[in-house]
């Protein structure tokens, strides 16, 4: 019969790598962003005005779909914009 020692500092290095493990999982996915994206949401990242934001909606620039209240924009229309160069808003990613 085999008899395993288990000792201190093995189980604080598997609480480690358990750890780092579950960091891993607990991260947002870096690849993976939001599809429809609310108006705070475009002018935070667009960093322009809720005018400005209006504007674009009035002049047919920035495709929108309301649902209730809430105006809600799709992530590739932002980027189809932004392509166009129509506008003067810089498009800003934050990454994490």
């Amino acid at each position: 019969m085999k008899i395993d020692v288990i000792t201190k500092e093995d189980l604080a290095d598997l609480k480690m790598q358990l750890i780092e493990e579950i960091k891993i999982l607990l991260q947002p996915q870096k690849n993976l962003h939001k599809q429809w994206l609310r108006s705070a949401e475009v002018r935070k990242m667009l960093n322009i005005s809720p005018g400005t934001l209006q504007n674009l909606r009035i002049n047919g620039m920035l495709p929108f779909t309301k649902v209730g209240s809430i105006a809600y924009y799709d992530i590739i229309d932002i980027e189809k914009m932004m392509q166009k160069g129509g506008s003067n808003v810089q498009l800003v990613r934050k990454t994490k």
